[in-house]
Order: structure tokens, then sequence, then C-alpha cells
């Protein structure tokens, strides 16, 4: 693949690939795993150009940070952006509620850069806002953090307006990481993109697309494993799957346009929403990392994002994005 042009986490200098790779899917929630598989994808995104990884303690918890520990064993460090996520209470590795207490923002670190065998994270979120500790008070350890060199930058997920203002009054905010794709789009409405762009906040979504719905590989939900997350989703639903589908197929026609695959049209879509935006997909398949890599080949014309956006703007996804009980921990 010819080179390409690295994006910037806001002010932090730290230059990214324009895609990520989201790891989750390697380690949790979306059926079966294959670690062997799993090394293939770390290895082809490097050869691709990729040089994003994207993980958390939660994924698991701690089997995905150990995974790309393994992984991260084979390449030099200054080659690889690695983002983690802390900012939940674990009693017996399961997880109970959030916690960004200073306390668990240290202990979590502590755990982090020693499942990942790292000296530093390049960037580490607050996973979900805590409703119980000020904001403030989180980003002030995460600033001693940074002072003691074990993150580079700091970084929020699906976090209102007011708490990234509040949190940026402390230490700059790098990233804010929340969900954003053709069938997700609050965040340009709430205020969270704008808020970003004043405050010169980079842009991560993650699940760009649709948990995968938005490439048309998911006909019926017998094509998922029995034990795959999604089918506890409300958007993947048996009452409101059938409608959904109408979204994944109008993505098809759009691609067939532009000789592209659903998936290079989903995220060349995102991708065209400005050079702050810096998604990542997660896979735990080679052949699907290589298709989402091919959307940094395919040019959205002004025609083609208005096309999109009259489309879309025709259709309505069905089913909430989450569970009633993980909405609550989505900062709106």
């Amino acid at each position: 693949m010819a080179s390409i042009s690295f994006r910037t986490l806001g002010s932090s200098g730290i230059k990214v690939s324009p895609l990520g790779l989201g790891c989750m899917g390697m380690s949790f929630a979306y059926g079966p795993v294959d670690e062997a598989e799993s090394f293939r994808v770390l290895r082809r995104f490097i050869e691709l150009g990729g040089n994003f990884f994207d993980t958390a303690e939660i994924y698991g918890p701690y089997a995905n940070e150990e995974l790309l520990g393994r992984f991260l064993r084979e390449v030099p460090r200054e080659s690889v952006v690695i983002a983690t996520k802390f900012g939940f209470k674990f009693v017996n590795g399961e997880r109970r509620g959030v916690d960004s207490s200073p306390e668990n923002v240290r202990r979590a670190c502590e755990g982090s850069l020693s499942r990942l065998g790292l000296d530093y994270i390049d960037l580490y979120y607050q996973h979900r806002v805590d409703p119980n500790v000020p904001i403030e008070e989180t980003i002030g350890a995460l600033k001693e953090l940074v002072a003691a060199g074990k993150i580079r930058s700091i970084g929020l997920s699906e976090a209102n307006p007011e708490t990234i203002r509040r949190a940026a009054k402390v230490h700059p905010v790098a990233a804010l990481q929340s969900e954003y794709s053709l069938w997700t789009r609050d965040v340009e409405a709430n205020g969270v993109v704008s808020t970003c762009r004043e405050l010169g906040i980079a842009f991560v979504p993650y699940s760009p697309l649709g948990r995968g719905f938005l490439t048309g590989a998911i006909q019926k939900l017998s094509d998922l494993d029995p034990s795959d997350w999604r089918l506890t989703n409300p958007r993947f639903a048996q009452e409101v799957f059938e409608a959904n589908l109408k979204l994944a197929e109008a993505v098809k026609k759009l691609a067939a346009k532009k000789n592209c695959t659903p998936a290079q049209y989903a995220l060349a879509w995102v991708l065209a929403q400005g050079n702050d935006m810096i998604p990542i997909p997660g896979t735990k398949r080679v052949k699907y990392l290589e298709d989402n890599m091919g959307a940094l080949a395919v040019q959205l014309t002004e025609i083609d994002l208005q096309e999109t956006n009259e489309t879309f703007g025709e259709l309505k996804v069905a089913g909430e994005r989450y569970t009633p009980e993980m909405m609550t921990m989505v900062h709106r």
C-alpha cells in the first residue's frame, strides 16, 4: 500500500494512521477467539501502514491488553501508538460499576503498563465518566501520570460537552472517543464534535461500521455466533433487524457506485468528515482488516457526501445503541 497521511491526536503532537485498529474483538464480546489469527491481523495492520492500536483493561477483563502485550514484544516501541482505557471497578475479575477516583486511576495505569509490557502509554482514556468523582480530580491524577512519564496524553470516552470543557481546563485533552457511524450520529447534534473542534481535540469514532452491520455481512441473526454480544444489543433484536437491514442495503448501493465495498464506503464517509476524525474499526480477521484499510483509497466527493446524507436522512435506525443499563454510562 502507498504511504498514508497520518493524523494528529489533538495538541499532543502524536501522529497516528488515519485508521486505527480496535482490538477488543480479539479477546472479548464477538464470539470465539483465535490468537494466531489475531497476531496475523496485528502484523498485517503494521504492514499496511497502521500504527494506532486501541484496547482497554475491561476487554476480558485484562485479556486483550495481555494479548496486545505479547504482540508488542515483536515491534519497535516507537513504531506504534498504544491507546488503552481505565475507569471501572472490578471484584474477582467482574465489573462492578465505574471508578475514576485518583487511586483507581493510578492502580489501573500500573496494571495496564504491566500487561502491555510498556514503560508508558501513548493515549490513556477515561472509559466512562464517573458521576461520583469530579472530572477535575480524575484529570488531575492523569496530569500527574503525564508528569511522571507514564502516559503521553489524556483522552475521554462518551463524555458530554460540559465534561469535555471542564477536563480541558485542567489539562489538554488529546482525543475524545465515542460511537460514530452512518447509523450513530448523535455526536453531531449534541455538541460533542463541535466542542472537540473548538478545543482542538481529535475525535476517535468507535464502531464506525455499526458493529459490522453496515458491511452487509450480517444478513440474519444466525450469522452471529450464539456467544456474540451483539445478540443482546437492541439494534440486533429480531423485531428491528429487518428494518435495520435497509441501512446496510443503502450503504451497499452507494458503495457500488464508487466501485468499493460497503465497509470501505462507510469508513470513507467517517474519514471524510474531517482530518480530526480517526476511526478505529475492530476486526479479528485479516480479510476484513485488508478490506477496511482499502477505505483509505476511496475519495468521496461533495456530491457523494450529499447523496449519502439525503439517503440516510430518509432512513431511521431502529433500536437504541446499548441496553438501558449500558446507556446510563453514556454521558449526555
